[in-house]
């Protein structure tokens, strides 16, 4: 039986003889049904006309995309250290070339995601590389292929190798969470996000959302709460969730600058 995969969001779903009859994920206000209806693919359709696309961010941080762009588009980045490899995100593709590149440069030793948008097929993932996917207890509910692989989390950080850790800050989704990479940007830092914190076209910022696609904001509250929840952490670099999409240079001060621009406008009479 195929394991199902909503072409709208790219989030891979059970093992059923027949398609689900639709996708929780692209049915919530935060993301849309495509406009042509629900539609279902599966590795081996997507992999006929898609292929992986690898590409170097940094020294040890290695981008994996999907050619052409399936879903909504996201790169999954490989972070390496000497304690083991993190996969941040996932996309829905898993192909040869993929397990090739991976397994060349150490595998995976843990997959870890911003947000349920970004779930990919992780449970392919997950059983190719041997590796757990750890998921906040904040979005256990957003699961669409249970696993044995999955464990749950319900601190407000973890490590899943040393040296590196994922800390929830909430907003986007409940469990959203970012990567904090002390070795990443040559040692100054960088903080990995998919959009849970969001970089902009003007790259000098960041921003957040309750919904991207539909443009719901969140409320000044919770944007003060993200803030605060990374300020402990020193980076250089944001690492959103798209190629291109980096603050390369001064990240802590464009997610307080931001936070505080977003703030100030949302409050606005």
């Amino acid at each position: 039986m195929p394991a199902w995969i909503c072409v709208t969001c790219g989030v891979q779903h059970s093992d059923t003889p027949t398609t689900p009859d639709g996708c929780a994920i692209c049915l919530d206000e935060r993301q849309y049904v495509g406009w042509e209806g629900q539609q279902w693919t599966n590795q081996a359709e997507l992999g006929a006309d898609h292929s992986t696309e690898i590409r170097q961010e940094e020294m040890d941080l290695t981008g994996i995309g999907t050619h052409p762009s399936f879903g909504i588009g996201q790169r999954a980045l490989l972070v390496r250290t000497p304690g083991g490899n993190v996969l941040w995100d996932c996309i829905s593709l898993l192909d040869d070339v993929a397990v090739a590149k991976v397994t060349a440069l150490g595998g995976i030793s843990a997959i870890c995601c911003s947000h349920p948008h970004f779930y990919g097929a992780c449970a392919d993932w997950a059983d190719t590389f041997d590796c757990p996917i750890w998921i906040p207890a904040a979005d256990q509910a957003w699961v669409m292929r249970p696993s044995p692989r999955i464990k749950i989390w319900e601190t407000d950080t973890i490590s899943p190798v040393p040296d590196v850790t994922v800390v929830r800050i909430g907003g986007h989704f409940d469990g959203a969470a970012v990567l904090h990479w002390p070795a990443g940007a040559d040692g100054r830092g960088a903080l990995l996000t998919g959009d849970t914190i969001t970089v902009v076209q003007d790259r000098r910022w960041v921003s957040f959302m309750w919904s991207y696609p539909n443009l719901i904001p969140l409320d000044a509250s919770t944007i003060h709460t993200i803030a605060e929840r990374v300020a402990g952490y020193r980076f250089e670099r944001v690492y959103g969730g798209w190629w291109g999409r980096v603050v390369v240079g001064d990240g802590a001060g464009a997610v307080r600058r931001s936070a505080d621009r977003y703030i100030t406008r949302i409050m606005a009479r």
